[in-house]
């Protein structure tokens, strides 16, 4: 199939992949948008593996200030070089995350971050629920555990849906932005203010 400059141009505005890169992936898969999609996404998630293991002493502090002025987030987004950190993209990209912190309040930015006592409690309350409910206490087990699953995906930064693009996590942009950027990228920490709250 002849891939024509409106293709690239149309995976390239979807991807923000590299003009080469599109043209490539529209060759290997025939022209098929939807699998060259996946293919770029794949290809961000071979660099973002291959990269994990370098320093970030780079970065940038972002923030973002709700409007009214009661709630605002700081972010700080880590790279390799300078040269990415005054990066559009790259500034995009940490602004986008200290709104979507300030939009779906993230407990911690991995699961290995989330306080012990959190998980207990919500382990806790699902159990008591479940034998409530009348259940079995072999099946109280599973239904437990998925829901201390589900409730951990939600509340880590990396594993939550991406509030501009529900068909994305967090994890998933920043693997784009590495596979973009050739080099590692990593959300270092971040601080959450909201006005009235003692959180």
């Amino acid at each position: 199939m002849k891939i024509t400059s409106k293709m690239v141009k149309e995976l390239r505005d979807k991807t923000a992949a590299g003009m080469m890169d599109c043209k490539k992936a529209l060759s290997d898969t025939d022209g098929d948008m939807e699998k060259a999609v996946d293919l770029l996404r794949q290809k961000g998630l071979a660099v973002a593996a291959k990269r994990a293991g370098r320093a970030t002493s780079e970065g940038v502090i972002e923030t973002y200030i709700h409007a009214g002025g009661n709630l605002g987030v700081m972010v700080e987004l880590g790279c390799e070089t300078d040269f990415v950190a005054k990066n559009d993209d790259f500034r995009a990209f940490a602004r986008d995350i200290a709104m979507h912190i300030a939009a779906v309040n993230p407990v911690a930015i991995t699961r290995e971050e989330v306080p012990a006592e959190i998980v207990a409690r919500e382990k806790d309350i699902y159990v008591q629920q479940a034998l409530d409910s009348g259940k079995p206490e072999a099946i109280v087990e599973k239904m437990v555990t998925g829901k201390i699953e589900k409730f951990l995906s939600e509340i880590c930064l990396l594993e939550q849906k991406y509030v501009k693009n529900p068909d994305l996590t967090v994890q998933d942009l920043l693997n784009e932005l590495v596979g973009k950027m050739g080099e590692n990228i990593s959300i270092k920490r971040f601080a959450r203010f909201q006005v009235g709250s003692t959180d």
